[in-house]
């Protein structure tokens, strides 16, 4: 069956799990009543956990339920073979995404993910890259606060840096301003996956440590790697190291390098999170400099954990971009979402993710949402989901 006669458009892997589930809340609320609404389905590991969660997010009662299992080849094979896109939200991914991905490649399905384990992706993009171009699935990683945030606005700046100056900026600083919300337990099980397979692969140190570990044959310029304590001159503010920088700074750089470098092969990029100014903004730096030593605390959450309704509404983010000219020239762009990054907004933007691809006529491969979405998700994301991206004064 061609990928234009699939019985869905969509289908969420892994929907009676915390993230999952707000995903179909997301895409019943938001496009259930639609003339042109995406044929969805959920998908998990359990009919009875299915049943359960469809009527208790208020589904309704003849949306599609379809059981596959990461243990069972054969039944992700199947669900892939029925649907365009699969968006799914079961980590970690280096223990439950090796089988989804292989049948997304082999039947030419679109495939986004929450991925933030780049060993895992460095290893499926040597894997599937050719033979995902090949069939023409968009295998998209990192489809939420990992990394689209920040994917998108390096990539909606350099369009204004072009537009101004008439080239990129060659440096550009990622620096979250503000972040209200909590860790995810997939984040602290992936980081705690990745940890045991770096000491099963030590090859995969030089991935982890490398911000060019998810360009092959590719190695640009040293980066500022933004682990320590620094004064901002240009901001006027104290900066800490982010504990994500080290995922999103590959996914920038993979979107350059697909894109055949709109950056420049020369682009610098780094990311930090900013305190204050004077004294209490470095004693702010230093100590959040000290608790990445341990970000998760004494009870790391556990994946099917997360927040309230309530404590995901109050959720946030303000992430600015700040590009620099060879001649000292500035341009500024923010991005700011409402709800919290790690679940309220991470579920809209991997739905939304799903959305764009069913629209999308680029070609196959293992990429980014940068790279197979740009503008148009950035537009998707404005419109739905509550995400604003703006030039700055």
């Amino acid at each position: 069956m061609s990928k234009s006669e699939r019985e869905f458009d969509i289908i969420i892997y892994g929907a009676t799990g915390y993230t999952g589930r707000l995903v179909a809340e997301y895409l019943h609320q938001h496009y259930n009543e639609l003339d042109d609404e995406p044929q969805w389905a959920m998908a998990g590991r359990s009919l009875t956990k299915l049943q359960e969660v469809r009527d208790e997010i208020g589904v309704p009662a003849d949306t599609a339920l379809i059981v596959a299992n990461s243990d069972d080849p054969a039944s992700l094979k199947a669900m892939c073979e029925r649907t365009k896109v699969v968006l799914t939200t079961v980590g970690p991914y280096q223990l439950y995404g090796d089988a989804l991905v292989t049948a997304c490649v082999e039947t030419g399905t679109d495939y986004a993910d929450l991925c933030g384990e780049p060993g895992w992706m460095h290893e499926k993009i040597n894997e599937h890259h050719e033979a995902a171009k090949a069939s023409g699935a968009r295998i998209c990683f990192s489809s939420g606060f990992d990394s689209i945030p920040f994917d998108l606005g390096v990539y909606m700046l350099q369009k204004e840096a072009i537009a101004k100056f008439g080239k990129p900026a060659p440096r550009v600083k990622g620096r979250v301003r503000s972040m209200v919300g909590t860790f995810s337990g997939g984040t602290a099980a992936s980081l705690t996956a990745t940890m045991k397979s770096v000491a099963k692969n030590p090859k995969l140190i030089s991935v982890l440590q490398s911000p060019f570990g998810l360009t092959p044959g590719f190695e640009g310029p040293d980066q500022p790697m933004g682990l320590v304590p620094e004064y901002d001159e240009t901001i006027g503010k104290w900066a800490a190291p982010f504990i994500m920088a080290t995922i999103n700074t590959k996914n920038v750089h993979r979107t350059n390098f697909l894109l055949g470098h709109p950056y420049g092969e020369d682009f610098k990029y780094d990311e930090m999170m900013l305190t204050s100014a004077g004294e209490l903004g470095e004693k702010a730096a230093k100590a959040a400099t000290e608790m990445l030593k341990n970000p998760f605390g004494a009870k790391p959450p556990k994946p099917g954990e997360g927040p309230s309704a309530e404590e995901r509404a109050n959720g946030h983010y303000d992430v600015l971009f700040v590009g620099e000219m060879e001649d000292g020239e500035i341009i500024r762009y923010g991005v700011k979402g409402r709800y919290d990054p790690g679940y309220g907004s991470t579920s809209r933007m991997i739905a939304e993710t799903g959305i764009a691809l069913l629209a999308s006529k680029v070609d196959g491969g293992v990429g980014t949402p940068g790279s197979f979405l740009g503008e148009h998700l950035v537009k998707r994301l404005q419109d739905n989901a509550e995400i604003s991206f703006a030039l700055e004064s």
